[in-house]
């Protein structure tokens, strides 16, 4: 197993860092780390150093070791999961899988049939919770470039990134409504991908010809029916694997 992931705001320029606040006391009282392991320091962009623990102190400070910084390239084809807003804490379930399975940014969805709805204060607080779901899985899942949690979007500002994408998909079976199947469409080796993933009562017709309009044909990705929190990563993992991201 890699080394535990660490979050600073900007990676040091000196030899030895000091790690503290709430990093440095998840990774002393909760980690227990010792002097002698090894950790990894990221700012969440993908740029990373490898570290070495010399000193730990109380309960939320050590000293870290640093050796020159690394830089990840930008993942190609990149994927945006378009997420409509489920039920309950599905949505931030929903971020954290797709984060440990690589999505790059998820755009949440504020779809004509979602029961959830974000307004006011209640819906920055939503917001916050999916960024901070994705910083903390990004660190589990030991990933140096965090997915980036979007803006909640409209249907009208949904369409205008579809329009923009290299490949769009509507995750949509319909037997009234053609769809292909998204494990035989031709996919780019490069540029954007982004996916659609609809809410509990499924994508409205009029979505589905605004997204159609945009250049987004709907596809399915198998016989069974997948929850809206959990449809965007196994379409995220087909996608990866397909495009040689996971080769």
């Amino acid at each position: 197993m890699t080394a535990p992931v660490f979050v600073v705001d900007t990676l040091p320029d000196t030899r030895l860092y000091v790690l503290d606040g709430p990093e440095g006391r998840h990774a002393v009282s909760v980690k227990r780390l010792q002097p002698g392991e090894d950790v990894v320091l990221t700012d969440g962009r993908g740029r990373w150093l490898d570290g070495v623990v010399r000193a730990v102190e109380g309960k939320d400070r050590l000293t870290v070791e640093t050796s020159a910084p690394h830089e990840n390239p930008t993942p190609a084809p990149s994927i945006t999961v378009v997420q409509a807003l489920p039920k309950g804490d599905r949505g931030e379930l929903a971020v954290e899988t797709m984060t440990e399975t690589g999505v790059d940014a998820i755009v949440p969805w504020a779809a004509s049939r979602c029961i959830t709805q974000w307004k006011g204060d209640r819906g920055q607080k939503a917001l916050g919770k999916w960024r901070t779901t994705a910083r903390e899985a990004g660190k589990q899942s030991r990933r140096t470039r965090f997915p980036e949690v979007a803006d909640l979007m409209t249907s009208k500002q949904v369409a205008a990134l579809l329009a923009t994408a290299d490949f769009a998909a509507v995750l949509h079976e319909d037997r009234d409504h053609p769809s292909g199947a998204l494990a035989t469409a031709e996919l780019p080796r490069e540029g954007t991908i982004v996916l659609v993933v609809g809410p509990e009562g499924g994508v409205s017709p009029e979505e589905l010809a605004l997204f159609e309009a945009a250049g987004a044909r709907p596809y399915r990705l198998g016989p069974s029916v997948l929850r809206t929190s959990t449809a965007g990563t196994a379409a995220a993992a087909l996608v990866l694997g397909r495009t040689g991201r996971w080769s």
